[in-house]
């Protein structure tokens, strides 16, 4: 006899929470691609930096991550409420992008990557109420960005 398992896949919210976050990575990968590998990016980036191949990686874990984190706490969490909090940190992850790389503006990322870590600390709580495993999703996330400010104010 075949064991059932206790839990069932929502796939119309996995689908969402995936291709969600594939999209936020592909909207911020349009800013960052182009410019890392340049004079500017150059002469500004900090001796502690990694390579450059170290973040495709990094992002990519972090971003299945999220996703998780994102599906989890959609199934078993105020839907809408979850969705506003997701989102709004999916518009200031791209936005970092956009202003750092974009518009070559580390100073003004700086202080927008203030706000996307204050929105990784919502969402973790927000997950951490509704399924302890997607909050901790989160914490590599809320890690690797806290680097990211460190990496920012160190190339204003």
């Amino acid at each position: 006899m075949k064991k059932k398992s206790k839990y069932k896949i929502n796939w119309k919210l996995l689908a969402i929470a995936f291709i969600s976050v594939i999209l936020v990575a592909f909207i911020g990968s349009q800013f960052t691609s182009p410019n890392t590998s340049t004079e500017w990016y150059d002469s500004i980036r900090p001796s502690i930096t990694p390579p450059n191949w170290v973040f495709p990686i990094v992002w990519n874990i972090l971003f299945f991550l999220i996703a998780l984190a994102f599906y989890f706490t959609l199934l078993k969490g105020d839907k809408t409420k979850v969705a506003v909090a997701f989102a709004i940190n999916f518009i200031l992850n791209i936005l970092w992008s956009a202003l750092y790389f974009g518009l070559k503006d580390p100073l003004l990322a700086f202080i927008e990557i203030i706000i996307l870590w204050v929105s990784i600390l919502y969402m973790m709580m927000l997950s951490f109420k509704i399924d302890k495993k997607a909050g901790w999703f989160l914490l590599p996330y809320l890690l690797w960005v806290s680097f990211a400010a460190i990496l920012n104010v160190l190339s204003v």
